[in-house]
């Protein structure tokens, strides 16, 4: 009976574990400008912590067309930047 209770809390603690590095922060920024051609946006932003950047205005690439469409020049956004293939990505916008 011990070695099942040891065992699933080990189980819980891995799940917490992995659940936490799945969630993601998201990070106010302001679009400062969109090319939906190159698929890029420039954001005027705070601090990335998941990417220890600290704030700055920056150039990102957008993975997804739909993500683009949500952005318009001067919105005020809540974004989560990832690194994907080596470049910083705008991956979830609210």
């Amino acid at each position: 009976m011990k070695h099942i209770i040891k065992l699933g809390l080990a189980g819980l603690i891995a799940l917490s574990s992995a659940a936490g590095a799945f969630a993601q922060e998201f990070t106010n920024g302001t679009v400062k400008k969109l090319d939906a051609k190159a698929k890029k946006v420039t954001l005027i932003h705070e601090e990335l912590k998941d990417l220890e950047m600290p704030a700055m205005t920056m150039v990102f690439q957008v993975g997804d067309d739909a993500l683009l469409a949500k952005l318009k020049e001067g919105a005020k956004v809540q974004f989560v930047a990832e690194r994907v293939n080596g470049k910083l990505t705008v991956t979830q916008i609210k």
